[in-house]
């Protein structure tokens, strides 16, 4: 039987750019090339397409250095023929991209020009696409658009369901509909804000402190920070202003949610061919291991320091309480109407109430992310997770 070929999307525009291209190297090296025909496609900070370059099964964390996609003398550029579907991967030459990689040559023009200065060739029959890509312009429904305009097949989310988790705002709005509980919590502009109004607006939805201000559609603890109680007004405002200041740098779509004391437990779904229940893995705990009242789980502890954090599967709670994060997840999957994968992250009070914290389409496929891990804990090891999930969309 020929291999399918699959198209491997990283990297991106979004500030996940790294973690895109870190996940992807863990696909990759998981992937079983006895089945599948990998053609990894990276995308640069500034979007354009390429192949050649830098061989991502190589990038890890090891070196304390984000990798990310550049463009070398022997990368070629992608261009996309929506017309021709799943033939519609197409590929220049090397100088197509000019000396200095910030466009196309002027010479290259379409296929149909005879005149063309350099020949654009098919890259190949694409059977399926794999985006492993996080955050804006790939997991919001962007390039779920562009596949479903091709015709392509894709792994994941549709268009709503990414654009509606990617925005945690609707999210909210989503789940609150489907009467499925997530934690309290205002949206503000930061582009049109004073202090004083948010303040006040947090004392009406009588929020608690600690608070934390995140962008709403933004991935990977980018932009946020926990605000505690300060004595006086002042402080408070100060505090407000440079959190929702700090958020703003990635959105001006800002949430202010109250923080909850409990466990930050997390479940990977899988819901590999359209139509089939989803199945939800034993739930996970991210233990922070540094003894810091004031940690939580930014950025460096995700990524960056390996010492900050380990993974526990099961997340270590009574199995009733297990159970009940699982079916929760698997409801609010169906409520927005997910596909493929997601990672449902949800907060367990003392009372064992589930409340979501939200959902990513997309989760991080590194060698330390938490959707492989529960999957592998669950009984489904990580080459088996990318081939189901791949089969599944194959038609």
């Amino acid at each position: 039987m020929a291999k399918k070929r699959v198209v491997v999307l990283y990297g991106g525009r979004a500030d996940e750019h790294s973690i895109s291209c870190i996940s992807t190297a863990g696909v990759l090296n998981a992937m079983d090339t006895e089945r599948f025909e990998p053609i990894p496609i990276g995308i640069t900070k500034d979007g354009k397409w390429i192949v050649g370059g830098e061989d991502p099964r190589g990038w890890n964390l090891d070196g304390g250095e984000l990798p990310t996609v550049k463009i070398t003398p022997e990368t070629r550029p992608v261009l996309l023929d929506p017309s021709l579907g799943k033939d519609g991967f197409l590929v220049g030459e090397p100088g197509d991209l000019g000396s200095a990689g910030n466009g196309f040559d002027s010479n290259v023009v379409n296929t149909s020009d005879p005149e063309t200065h350099h020949a654009v060739t098919s890259l190949g029959h694409v059977d399926a696409v794999l985006p492993v890509l996080h955050g804006p312009y790939g997991e919001d429904g962007t390039i779920q658009g562009l596949l479903e305009m091709m015709g392509v097949p894709y792994v994941g989310c549709g268009v709503f369901a990414s654009a509606a988790c990617m925005d945690k705002h609707f999210t909210k709005v989503v789940l609150s509909a489907a009467g499925i509980a997530t934690a309290p919590g205002i949206t503000v502009d930061a582009r049109n804000f004073t202090a004083a109004d948010v303040l006040a607006q947090i004392d009406e939805a009588q929020l608690t402190y600690p608070l934390f201000v995140k962008p709403s559609r933004a991935g990977s603890s980018f932009g946020v920070t926990k605000v505690e109680a300060a004595d006086d007004r002042e402080t408070q405002l100060d505090r407000l202003t440079a959190a929702i200041a700090a958020a703003g740098e990635h959105d001006w779509k800002v949430l202010i949610e109250q923080g909850i004391d409990g466990h930050e437990v997390e479940c990977a779904v899988l819901c590999a061919k359209p139509g089939d229940e989803p199945e939800a893995s034993w739930p996970g705990e991210i233990v922070l291991d540094h003894q810091d009242d004031d940690q939580f789980y930014d950025f460096d502890s995700k990524y960056m320091d390996a010492s900050a954090s380990h993974v526990e599967v099961p997340a270590n709670l009574p199995v009733s309480v297990l159970e009940d994060v699982r079916d929760v997840a698997r409801r609010a999957f169906k409520a927005v109407d997910g596909a493929g994968l997601s990672r449902v992250d949800t907060f367990v009070t003392p009372d064992g109430s589930v409340l979501i914290n939200e959902i990513n389409t997309m989760p991080g496929f590194t060698p330390i992310s938490m959707y492989p891990k529960a999957w592998e804990a669950t009984g489904v090891s990580y080459t088996e997770l990318i081939t189901r999930l791949i089969e599944g969309v194959l038609r």
